[in-house]
């Protein structure tokens, strides 16, 4: 799979983010050195952050955090690597460490590819230490004050930042959490998005998902229980879409006190019912949607294409290293999109969308695909830190 970075039009005066301006050119291209981290390196998600890194315009890996069993081992041999992508040689002798903060001290960012089982606590102790935390883990998606972001669709949620350092006992002066979405809700809010901007509000949504076994993580769902099979059953995975969409879709409400908050949608009330399947699929997560709109009459299939193949969004504006240049695929055939012709458009960083047709229940329904260890995984906090760097919300 090749690497799709590239240089970053529009932003030749690094001086218009504090944190560019600040850090010496990359050697191996024009653009700054950021030094960056990545917690649970030695797993699936922390070798998906690692193979997206390696070449990054910006980005430096400097500092590798794993288990105690592999701490002071070189990464090439602490790691049982699963990529279809040799190591990168940028990773391949740096030393692991434990996942402790004063390890990470020099980083300007972490990513953290931890498991939920420990993501919590290690988390917490990166933001206390005043570091910048940008986790794929589910920990703290529903804290009121952490951000959960699908970059495509709610950068204005960095917003909620000051707050979350100003409630710290003590006060942050640069540390924060901000977290990326469930890789099945990331591909649905994205075309919802696109929707909303361009058609008002939605009121009602159907989703039921067919989930990649690769979200289950690494060795994943038993071969016997998946192949030749399908499991109507993932744990949680309902509750996180059902809530998490209301909370992305959602904007910020500032009260009399000027305090911020999530509204959750609350406008206009959204009612999300998700129904959850694993099937016997390596990477890309199939999702049928139905929608129902606030407005009425609600646009017609071909007002929806339109607006989808349309979409744009402030990744692409303001110049993300990792944003593609088109976000939604629409297709015209009628059995597309599919995970194994799909799920790497745009090196898997887009979302593709096809069947748009009427709903007689709701009013639109349509077929989505996404990659769920690309935009609905790593993918995603890269994009989230570099929004973050453009909009100038990491201090200096």
């Amino acid at each position: 799979m090749s690497s799709r970075l590239t240089d970053v039009e529009g932003i030749t005066d690094y001086s218009t983010s504090p944190l560019l301006a600040k850090y010496p050119r990359h050697s191996m291209s024009d653009g700054p050195s950021i030094k960056i981290g990545v917690l649970g390196a030695t797993g699936t998600v922390g070798q998906r952050f690692i193979t997206l890194l390696a070449n990054h315009p910006w980005f430096v890996l400097h500092a590798l955090g794993a288990s105690p069993r592999s701490a002071g081992k070189p990464y090439k041999t602490a790691v049982n690597w699963k990529q279809t992508t040799r190591i990168p040689a940028a990773a391949q002798d740096l030393i692991v460490t434990e996942c402790k903060p004063e390890l990470f001290s020099e980083c300007a960012i972490i990513f953290s590819g931890l498991d939920a089982d420990v993501a919590g606590d290690i988390e917490a102790a990166f933001r206390a230490a005043d570091l910048v935390v940008f986790s794929n883990a589910k920990n703290y998606r529903r804290d009121p004050l952490v951000p959960l972001i699908v970059p495509y669709v709610n950068p204005s949620h960095l917003a909620i930042v000051p707050q979350q350092q100003a409630a710290h006992s003590p006060a942050l002066k640069r540390g924060f959490i901000v977290t990326n979405a469930n890789c099945s809700t990331t591909g649905i809010v994205i075309p919802l998005s696109a929707l909303e901007k361009a058609f008002g509000p939605i009121e009602s949504l159907l989703v039921t998902t067919m989930q990649a076994i690769s979200g289950g993580g690494y060795p994943g769902v038993p071969s016997l229980d998946v192949l030749d099979n399908v499991v109507p059953h993932i744990g949680g995975e309902e509750e996180k879409v059902e809530w998490e969409v209301l909370k992305i879709l959602g904007g910020i409400a500032k009260g009399d006190d000027g305090t911020r908050s999530f509204d959750m949608h609350s406008k206009t009330p959204l009612r999300v019912s998700a129904a959850c399947n694993r099937v016997p699929v390596i990477d890309g997560h199939t999702a049928t949607v139905s929608i129902r709109f606030a407005r009425r009459p609600p646009p017609s299939p071909q007002q929806v294409r339109e607006a989808l193949r349309s979409f744009t969004c402030d990744a692409q504006t303001l110049g993300c290293p990792n944003a593609p240049p088109k976000i939604i695929d629409v297709h015209e055939e009628p059995d597309r999109p599919q995970p194994r012709l799909d799920r790497y458009f745009q090196d898997g960083a887009g979302v593709s969308v096809g069947r748009i047709r009427q709903c007689p229940v709701l009013d639109i329904k349509f077929v989505c695909l996404s990659n769920n260890v690309s935009i609905g995984a790593a993918t995603s906090s890269i994009l989230n830190a570099e929004l973050a760097v453009l909009k100038g919300v990491i201090a200096t």
